[in-house]
């Protein structure tokens, strides 16, 4: 049985929520080993903030990209389906030949960090539309009007097991700090996830 995306829980957290949210995309609530959610809740929240305050500054790119290398351990020496891929910089671009849009066409998920009302945010990209646009699941539980505005975003309801959102790639490639663009080289980091029979490295 599939479980529905879910909101997160304090204004630092969309990052280990987000990844909580990949596995509840990706797979049944039977297959999903308690040992990996805990994981993701000791990890994630690692960054610091101006006052020293650990985990006020949400996740850092060191911490995506660490659970990039456990969830392939994982996958590689523990039997649990499931293969990962860090990209950052313009490896992180979007667009229909991208490494993350590729990602969706093959069933697979993506992390990604973008710009929210001027402060990081992570989000995850599910859903590849035929319009151009992407599904996605902002993990902000907040009322439609004070939903950050931005140029072609889409509004979602009544999808809680894929999208709360949908926005064109034109908006989420942006390198400024407009809200669901990903901004700057510096900044672009995407965690691509799949099942691991949806990926290359099985026939490698």
């Amino acid at each position: 049985m599939k479980n529905r995306l879910i909101h997160q829980s304090s204004e630092f957290d969309c990052g280990p929520t987000t990844l909580i949210n990949a596995l509840r995309f990706l797979y049944e609530r039977e297959e999903i080993p308690p040992m990996l959610l805990k994981g993701i809740w000791i990890y994630g929240n690692d960054a610091f903030n101006d006052c020293g305050e650990m985990g006020k500054q949400g996740t850092s790119k060191a911490a995506i990209r660490f659970f990039a290398n456990w969830f392939n351990d994982l996958g590689q020496n523990c039997r649990f389906p499931i293969r990962a891929e860090y990209v950052h910089r313009s490896e992180a671009d979007i667009s229909p030949a991208s490494r993350t849009v590729q990602c969706l066409r093959k069933g697979g998920v993506a992390l990604m960090r973008c710009w929210s009302e001027g402060i990081g945010h992570y989000v995850l990209l599910t859903t590849l539309e035929k319009d151009g646009y992407i599904g996605l699941f902002d993990p902000y539980d907040e009322p439609d009007e004070e939903v950050p505005k931005a140029e072609g975003l889409r509004i979602i309801h009544g999808q809680d097991y894929r999208m709360n959102r949908s926005a064109p790639m034109e908006l989420l490639n942006r390198r400024d700090k407009s809200n669901y663009a990903m901004g700057d080289d510096e900044k672009r980091v995407n965690l691509l996830i799949w099942r691991k029979h949806c990926c290359r490295a099985d026939k490698e």
